[in-house]
């Protein structure tokens, strides 16, 4: 049974069915949390398939699948293809990558993650890590945390919030998230308060802990380490993510750009599983709240003398 301390997995079947698993083949899942992908997976693999879960995320640890053809990697996915070569893998037959943050880490107060409570402002995944929000906020320029706003969080008001940001640090330190929600509050509006200081904790977030940076690199190494006919299946919960991963397997490059060969084929390595993103079922979204916002997306890792169709 699934623990609720991490999260109930997001459109389970799909990206089940999405992987094609092969039971004798080897998979990765880059974003471990909880173990709900991973423990559905080996349900699926013969005594010759393996797994490895990644997770750069300590806690994940007690999660780790008490089984010999499992591997736990604790580690951030962008460094898939070094810890694939330390373990002797040369090419897997499937990834499966769940961006959402997990129940587990909005749940607890001492991470930083949530506006719900009044705690020290954290938000590294990896809590070895010597950046965290406090700092960023402490530290950035009024421009570069307009940038982060803007960039990561898609908020109109970002200049004027950073520059908020900058006035108050001149008297206190931004220290808690109470502190940071009162210091943005002005420039939120009533009407969509929650949505916008979500938008702001996310692009904290995502600055704090590199994450585009980190899907890039991870997206550019699964054409690396997939072996032909093998499946990517990414599910994303915002717009920049799903932007991201959604011209990287229409191009085969994280700039998404379109390349054609002599005859106007679209020159990809990829082939689209599913050309209509795949959502929730309203009944999935009733139950599991991280459904409603997630988007599931996937490839396959095309053979090198082809292209796409």
């Amino acid at each position: 049974m699934e623990s609720r301390t991490y999260h109930i997995p997001a459109l389970l079947e799909e990206s089940l069915n999405g992987l094609n698993i092969n039971p004798n083949g080897v998979y990765v899942d880059v974003t471990f949390g909880g173990g709900g992908h991973s423990r559905a997976i080996m349900e699926r693999l013969s005594d010759k398939g393996r797994l490895l879960g990644f997770d750069q995320d300590q806690d994940a640890w007690a999660n780790r699948l008490n089984d010999s053809r499992f591997t736990f990697v604790h580690a951030n996915f962008s460094f898939l293809r070094n810890f694939l070569k330390y373990y002797d893998i040369e090419e897997v037959d499937g990834i499966i990558a769940d961006l959402g943050v997990s129940f587990h880490h909005f749940d607890d107060e001492s991470r930083g993650f949530s506006f719900r409570y009044d705690s020290a402002l954290d938000m590294r995944m990896n809590r070895s890590s010597k950046l965290d929000a406090r700092t960023v906020l402490a530290t950035y320029s009024e421009e570069e945390l307009a940038n982060v706003l803007y960039l990561y969080g898609e908020l109109k008001q970002s200049r004027r919030m950073a520059r908020a940001i900058v006035s108050r640090r001149g008297g206190s330190e931004i220290a808690t998230t109470g502190d940071l929600v009162e210091t943005v509050k002005p420039y939120i509006r009533k009407a969509h308060e929650k949505k916008e200081l979500a938008q702001v904790f996310q692009a904290l977030r995502i600055e704090v802990n590199h994450e585009i940076d980190a899907l890039k690199r991870m997206l550019e190494q699964s054409l690396q380490v997939l072996k032909p006919g093998g499946r990517l299946v990414v599910i994303t919960y915002h717009s920049l993510e799903d932007r991201l991963v959604k011209n990287f397997m229409r191009s085969g490059n994280v700039q998404g750009k379109i390349e054609k060969d002599f005859y106007g084929r679209v020159d990809t390595p990829w082939k689209i599983v599913n050309n209509k993103v795949i959502v929730a079922s309203d009944d999935e979204q009733a139950t599991n709240p991280r459904s409603r916002s997630a988007k599931l997306r996937i490839a396959e890792r095309l053979h090198n003398n082809e292209t796409e169709k």
